[in-house]
Formats: structure tokens, C-alpha cells, sequence
């Protein structure tokens, strides 16, 4: 049996949308595998998690918030909880929770060693000597095993990409489906309007149950509420009137969720993100849809408090904060949250992203407002990493043109922290890839 760094190494050598010609050392042919075949390994496995309740997640911006606070709630009614999203930040394993606690190695090592057993029996039945799955399709495959052999009673899936052509919606009978904010992110794949990206998600919906869905953008709205009326399915929409009175507080927010049982409701998310105001509001009301008995008006409040999801606002030492917002509705959210926060001193912003996000419009949005002193820029070690030189000339275009750049994140936190007062702020922005680094550096630097 490989270890578990070992088998972290195989998938990282997997392409993400492509199929193999024999394995990681071979050529890799540039093919998405079908729903039907992945489909289909699932049989070969057993069908893991069938029987389960699955909440399926789709959406822009927000899937990942939305399922931690769906599985904390969960939880807190005493289920068992199992969660799968992307991406993971420092280890694969992330990517696989029971109760929001990533996986052990082993179980990880376990569950990839029994997809890897089924290959060679997946190239004969399909009788294509090539097949292999794909990085996501893959990682889904084990993530089934894994929620099958922990017995959990809850499945909440996020899909990688769009929805439905995603590897997740080879499941046919959730419980309950789930739209989150949708806004132009992965045009080359799911088209270049929220339209054509709506149409994309909403291949989630299914006869068998109800869609919950953000209600922010009208061309977006209108594609769920045809495709829920197509399928005969009840569609529940979260606007932004049904989240009022908001009150942030030095480590938390309160608002008023508009209930459909107890008119409004007081909750608490324990961050400074404003944006989860509203995915927290999505999850209240997926709970209210689901209706399940054993989850009580407590075990909703309870769980959305106790919710903390990485990266996203997170305070990861005082006064440095990681936000993985990478789109243009993303960084919009955050500058929002960075206008409303308590720094009595400076701020000062760590940035980078990769080539294929539209990184001069998250510098116009960066830059709108004089709220950041200066901007250490710096390059991903990622193969898609966007260059320094167009992250500079961005910034020079938009703003005033105060940045440094460095050859990696680390030169360029320490730069920061260097000239960070008590009073200041630095904040770590443009990228889950990037949070990953910095959370991988500051651990390694604990370690020693």
C-alpha cells in the first residue's frame, strides 16, 4: 500500500479535466471521462453512499461557507456529517470531513488504494485500455468509500465545476439541492454570461427535491425557477431581504434571518466576512426545507455560531487575515468587509492569483478605494500562476501604484510583517492556492 504522501503525489499528477494513457508517467490524453462511466465505477465500488441523505451544492461563490455551515448544523443535532469540497489548502485529506474534521491518513490511503484496484476492471468493462479518472473524479470516488465506511447520515457534496457535467451529479436522489451565488467565474467552461453559467448549476436540480436558491441576480434566478418548474420540484429563494439589521462586532456579525416559521431570527457568524451573512443564510433555509425533526430552532443558531471555514476571513495570527475571494464578485465581497472593519492603524495587502481569472477586473475593485497602504505582489508556485509584471502593471493602471513584488509568498509576508505595527492590518487576498501557501509556510514555521 502507498502512503499517504505518496498517494497525495499520484493524484497531483493527475490531470484535472483529462484521462491517462496508462498512468502519471504516460501521455495524457485531453478527454473528460462521461457521468455514465463514473457512474459506473461507483457500481464497480458497491455503490458507496447510496442510501444516504445527500445535499448536493452548486454556485459561484460560496459553496464551500454553505456546506460548512449545513454540516456544523447537521452536527449539532447530533448526526454523523460527511462533507466533501474544494479545494483543499495545505493537505489533500481536507477535502474529506466527518463532522468538519479532515479524514485520518489511513482512511485516505485506504479509499485510494480501492479505486486504484478498480481501474484495470473499469478499462475492461469500458473496453477503452486507456481510461483513467480524473484528478476531481477521482477524489469523488473516494469520498464516497470514505462516507460509506465512516456510516455517516448526512452527505453534503460540493460540485468541483458547474454542476451538470460535474463528477457529483452522477447522484440521483438528494434530498435537497442547493444554488449558491452565481457570477462569472470559469467562463471558458460554463459560458460567458451568468445565463449560460445558471444553466450550467441548476443541472444539479432533480424531480426528487426541492432547490434552495440565492436570489441576487435576476437572469440567474430566472434559469433555476424555470428548470424547478420543468422538474415539478418546489424552489426556495434567499434575497437580501430575508438577512436585515446586521451588526458587526469586533469578532463577529448579527442579523435578523427572515424565517419562514418564526418570522425573524437572530443569528451569529463568528467572522468579519459579510458575505456570510448571506451564505449562512442559505443554510438556515436549506435546514427549514429539509425539515428534519431531530434538528431543532437551537441546533440551527447553535450550529451557525460554532461554524469556522478556513480562508475565508480568517485570522490566521492577530491582525493577519486570509480571504481566498478569487473572482470578481469575490473580491467584491471582501472589499466590502475591509471597509467595515475595526483597523484603528494601516493595512497592508499580500495578492496574487492565477492566469486565468480576471485579474485586472479584482485590482479595479481592489483598487476603487484608498483603503490599502501598500501591495506586496508575488507569483503562486502553481504552473498557472499569473506573472508579477501583469500583476504590477494592473496595479499600476488602477491605483496608485504602491507595490512591491517578490519572487514568493514568503519573502513577501515577511516584507509585510516586518512593517506591520500592533494597530495595522495585512490581508491575504486573491487566491485559495495562495491561502494554502501561506497556512503551509506558518505551519512549517511552527513546526520548527
Amino acid at each position: 500500500m502507498r502512503s499517504y504522501h505518496e498517494a497525495e503525489e499520484y493524484l497531483l499528477n493527475v490531470p484535472k479535466f483529462t484521462m491517462s494513457a496508462g498512468g502519471p508517467s504516460s501521455t495524457w490524453l485531453t478527454r473528460k471521462n462521461t457521468l455514465e462511466d463514473t457512474g459506473r465505477f461507483l457500481e464497480l465500488l458497491g455503490n458507496p453512499g447510496s442510501g444516504k441523505k445527500v445535499i448536493h451544492v452548486a454556485g459561484t461563490n460560496g459553496k464551500g461557507s454553505v456546506c460548512a455551515y449545513l454540516c456544523s448544523i447537521l452536527g449539532e443535532a447530533g448526526y454523523r456529517v460527511g462533507m466533501f469540497c474544494s479545494p483543499h489548502l495545505v493537505e489533500m485529506r481536507e477535502r474529506f470531513r466527518i463532522n468538519g474534521i479532515p479524514v485520518e491518513e489511513n482512511v485516505f490511503t485506504k479509499a485510494f488504494e480501492a479505486v486504484m484496484d478498480k481501474i484495470e476492471r473499469m478499462r475492461e468493462e469500458l473496453d477503452n485500455p486507456t481510461y483513467h479518472p480524473t484528478f476531481f473524479e477521482f477524489l469523488f470516488l473516494m469520498g464516497m468509500l470514505i462516507f460509506e465506511e465512516k456510516g455517516v447520515d448526512y452527505i453534503v457534496l460540493e460540485t468541483g465545476l458547474g454542476g451538470r457535467l460535474d463528477a457529483t451529479n452522477t447522484i440521483k436522489s438528494p434530498v435537497l439541492t442547493v444554488i449558491t451565488e452565481i457570477g462569472m467565474d470559469h467562463t471558458e467552461y460554463l459560458g460567458d454570461t451568468v445565463g449560460k453559467i445558471a444553466q450550467e448549476k441548476a443541472g444539479i436540480l432533480k424531480p426528487c427535491a426541492p432547490v434552495v436558491f440565492c436570489d441576487k441576480r435576476k437572469e440567474a434566478s430566472e434559469v433555476i425557477l424555470k428548470r424547478a418548474k420543468m422538474l415539478g420540484i418546489q424552489a426556495f429563494p434567499v434575497a437580501g431581504g430575508d438577512y436585515i439589521n446586521v451588526n458587526l462586532t469586533n469578532k463577529s456579525i448579527d442579523f435578523s434571518f427572515h424565517s419562514r416559521y418564526y418570522d425573524y431570527i437572530r443569528l451569529t457568524v463568528t467572522t468579519k466576512a459579510l458575505y456570510q451573512v448571506e451564505n449562512a443564510s442559505i443554510a438556515a433555509r436549506c435546514i427549514e426545507v429539509l425539515q428534519d425533526p431531530k434538528v431543532s430552532l437551537k441546533h440551527l443558531t447553535e450550529g451557525i455560531r460554532k461554524t469556522v471555514w478556513e480562508g475565508r476571513m480568517e485570522e490566521i495570527m492577530p491582525g493577519i487575515f486570509l480571504e481566498g475571494a478569487h473572482n470578481e464578485d469575490g473580491i467584491r465581497a471582501f472589499v466590502q468587509s475591509v471597509s467595515a472593519d475595526s483597523c484603528q492603524g494601516k493595512r497592508y495587502m499580500l495578492f496574487s492569483t492565477v492566469s486565468d481569472k480576471d485579474y485586472e477586473s479584482m485590482v479595479r475593485i481592489l483598487e476603487e478605494k484608498p483603503l490599502f497602504e501598500m501591495a506586496a505582489l508575488t507569483r503562486l508556485d502553481s504552473g498557472r500562476a499569473a506573472s508579477t509584471e501583469v500583476l504590477r502593471a494592473a496595479f499600476e493602471r488602477y491605483g496608485s501604484g504602491r507595490c512591491e513584488v517578490f519572487a514568493g509568498s514568503r519573502d513577501a509576508l515577511e516584507f509585510l510583517m516586518e512593517r506591520k505595527e500592533e494597530r495595522d492590518y495585512i490581508y491575504i487576498v486573491g487566491s485559495l492556492y495562495l491561502v494554502g501557501e501561506i497556512k503551509a509556510l506558518l505551519r512549517r514555521r511552527t513546526d520548527d
